[in-house]
């Protein structure tokens, strides 16, 4: 790999900029690197260069997963709709919030999983969810029956008006036991076993 980009007089975060805002989607360091020719090392850095960049202006970046993307401010939404003549998003109700809550702590996560958190079925909410884009099927567990394993998706980074999973508001353990019991094989006794209830804060959202 060589330091710097060839046939450019753009400095390698202009690049990235230039790069981020033609991609369809979240695209990888990786990916990053080897379009510009250069190490995923350099991009990191660079994309530190453009977070500082883009700190209280109209445009940010969201890591999920190692993926980036470049997106707008979330404080700019209501704007945003105005100006395109969107209706503005609909609020998630109590269950689809505490369900992201679970989700996004815990990912990956899987239904019954989910379920034993809430202490009730959690299928509706989870397809709603899917349906928003605010989560999905991201593989499956090792688990008897090989349940889908679900996550957030970069929508939800957008949607709560946060750059990555590391933003997310810390939680008290002792408060709030944000406990998920590990697959039971289909022969074990779980009778007295109790599905752990949990309540959380998400990040308000400003759009």
């Amino acid at each position: 790999m060589i330091d710097n980009p060839t046939n450019s007089e753009l400095k390698l975060e202009h690049l990235i900029e230039s790069l981020l805002f033609v991609a369809e989607g979240p695209v990888s360091i990786g990916q990053i690197a080897a379009a510009l020719n250069t190490s995923p090392k350099q991009i990191k850095r660079a994309l530190l260069d453009l977070e500082d960049l883009y700190r209280g202006r109209g445009l940010k970046l969201q890591n999920l997963r190692g993926r980036v993307q470049l997106t707008t401010n979330p404080k700019a939404a209501q704007s945003i709709e105005q100006f395109l003549g969107l209706e503005s998003q609909q609020r998630l109700t109590s269950a689809a919030l505490e369900t992201l809550a679970i989700i996004s702590y815990r990912q990956p996560v899987t239904r019954p999983q989910i379920d034993g958190i809430r202490g009730v079925n959690s299928d509706s909410v989870i397809k709603n969810l899917i349906f928003k884009g605010l989560i999905e099927d991201i593989g499956r567990s090792e688990g008897p029956g090989r349940p889908i394993l679900y996550g957030t998706t970069s929508s939800f980074l957008q949607h709560f008006g946060i750059s990555s999973l590391k933003e997310l508001p810390p939680i008290d353990v002792e408060d709030n036991p944000l406990q998920v019991e590990p697959e039971q094989d289909a022969d074990h006794d779980n009778t007295d076993s109790t599905p752990q209830y949990v309540s959380m804060q998400l990040p308000e959202n400003d759009g």
